[in-house]
């Protein structure tokens, strides 16, 4: 046996370790460690609940918006408002976080996994194009895109067109992830780290014209993931066919409720099992675990009344992310769960037709989604479905009309805020006392997937999705990286650092 450790990887949100066993060209077993202490919960306890909102934006400057999204509906619920928030409030919210989870969407196939399928040393010619795309040609030459050095064992298997376009589409993605956080930031007042939303709404005020610049841009978002996006995330599909049944992982899906419309949720929340079997989600149900993580030892704990307590020395942990959990169950997230949950409710046709017609063109069923490719489609299906939910939405908004409401927060109270973010099921627990916060916990999506073994020893799902996995006995095990980058990790949002004395922990050179 051989043990092969990447440390840091790179081409994701914040700072993640992995320690594969590998006999035999498989992996028996692994380890996924967060490396950064996360802090932010304890930063919260003692201030004012509608400073949350604020505050765990901090979590993570790529992905903000569903934080203040789950954290206003944390204050919503101990508020008592939930039901009362205006339409245009509401639509507001959908509207803010739809268009920066498509943005989100873009980003990580472009930009942060898109290279593990794509050489663009195989584009010799970048004549005729402009002057972006050869500065572009110039910056990959360099290195700058690869992930281990040498890179000769990896198995590229696009044919050069195909090569060429999809490193053509790199540099319009760019823009076009611009247009989308653009159309975001007009109801969102900026970017990172939203102004607008507000525990009882939104608080930017609507106009005809500001609905014009969003419907405009987002024209051209829909058009760029309808027309290019999608056909690339299934020509990558097609090549990698075989990377519709590796990295599967646990097969156990878990989904909050997405995108309020009216009376009717566009995404239905749910638990899926055994492929087929859906039930609903019982939030008292759900545990953390920190028999392997940095903190404190304790029975494993609802959120609610979970604490952050630090402790470094612990000699059987290897991460700072806790292990959340199901009824002791380990359960993936993300848009797979998203879009599987919603189609084994049956509540809404139009994500099913959609599913079923994309499947078909990669030739695969159901069960395939279960899988690294998978979890790409998935993902350019949920920006597809947003974009075209998100015109409806737009359409909806009534200038002049409220798009908040007054309260006036009790003393005392609970609240949980649930959202269905890019990565996935995002939960956010607020305690107050005496009109401030008294305990505060955040369970984020990377969270459940980049989780440590719990004390039944029980692999998370980045190391159950790489047990198993056959990698080349090579400098190269891009195998792994494919797999855990399939769930678009964000470690910035899972864990955080504090060096309170500004000491350095460690120097790395990445590429």
């Amino acid at each position: 046996m051989k043990k092969i450790v990447i440390h840091p990887i790179t081409r994701i949100e914040g700072h993640l370790k992995v320690e594969a066993v590998v006999e035999n060209g498989v992996v028996k077993d692994a380890n996924m460690s967060g490396t950064m202490f996360r802090g932010i919960e304890m930063m919260l306890e003692g201030r004012d609940p509608r400073d949350a909102v604020m505050i765990t934006q901090r979590i993570c400057g790529v992905c903000p918006e569903p934080h203040a999204c789950a954290s206003v509906a944390a204050v919503d619920d101990y508020a008592g408002l939930t039901g009362s928030i205006p339409g245009n409030g509401v639509n507001l919210r959908n509207l803010i976080l739809a268009t920066r989870a498509i943005a989100d969407h873009i980003l990580h196939f472009y930009i942060l996994s898109g290279l593990d399928y794509v050489d663009p040393a195989k584009v010799s010619d970048y004549s005729g194009q402009d002057k972006d795309l050869n500065m572009l040609k110039g910056f990959l030459e360099k290195g700058y895109s690869k992930p281990f050095l040498p890179r000769d064992d990896i198995d590229y298997r696009l044919d050069d067109r195909t090569t060429q376009e999809v490193v053509g589409h790199y540099i319009k993605a760019m823009d076009i992830y611009r247009k989308a956080q653009e159309a975001a930031t007009i109801f969102g007042g900026k970017w990172p780290h939203d102004a607008a939303i507000v525990a009882g709404g939104v608080s930017e005020n609507i106009t005809a014209d500001k609905i014009t610049q969003f419907l405009w841009r987002l024209e051209e978002v829909a058009d760029f993931v309808e027309n290019i996006y999608i056909p690339d995330v299934v020509a990558v599909a097609k090549a990698y066919n075989d990377y519709l049944a590796m990295g599967t992982g646990c097969r156990n899906l878990l989904a909050y409720d997405g995108y309020t419309f009216g009376a009717r949720t566009l995404f239905k929340g749910g638990l899926v099992t055994n492929t087929s079997q859906y039930d609903p989600v019982d939030i008292e149900k759900i545990t953390e675990d920190v028999t392997h993580s940095w903190y404190e030892q304790s029975d494993e704990l609802y959120p609610g009344e979970g604490r952050t307590q630090p402790k470094a020395d612990k000699k059987e942990a290897y991460s700072w992310i806790k292990s959340p959990r199901y009824d002791g169950e380990v359960f993936e997230v993300g848009p797979l769960a998203t879009l599987l949950s919603t189609y084994l409710a049956g509540e809404n046709q139009k994500v099913n037709d959609l599913i079923d017609s994309s499947l078909d063109l990669v030739g695969a069923g159901i069960e395939d989604m279960y899988s690294i490719a998978g979890r790409h489609l998935a993902r350019a299906l949920e920006a597809k479905i947003l974009a075209s939910e998100a015109a409806g939405w737009a359409g909806s908004l009534k200038p002049g009309e409220p798009t908040t409401t007054e309260y006036d927060p009790p003393a005392d109270g609970k609240g949980i805020g649930l959202a269905a973010a890019p990565r996935g099921a995002l939960g956010h627990w607020l305690n107050v006392e005496n009109g401030r916060i008294s305990n505060y916990q955040v369970i984020t999506p990377t969270a459940w997937n980049a989780s440590p073994k719990d004390k039944d020893g029980q692999p998370g799902p980045y190391e159950q999705a790489i047990i198993g996995l056959k990698v080349k006995e090579s400098q190269a095990p891009v195998e792994i990286l494919r797999a855990i980058r399939s769930f678009d990790p964000c470690t910035a949002c899972a864990v955080h650092l504090t060096t309170p004395k500004g000491g350095t922990l460690g120097k790395y050179k990445v590429v």
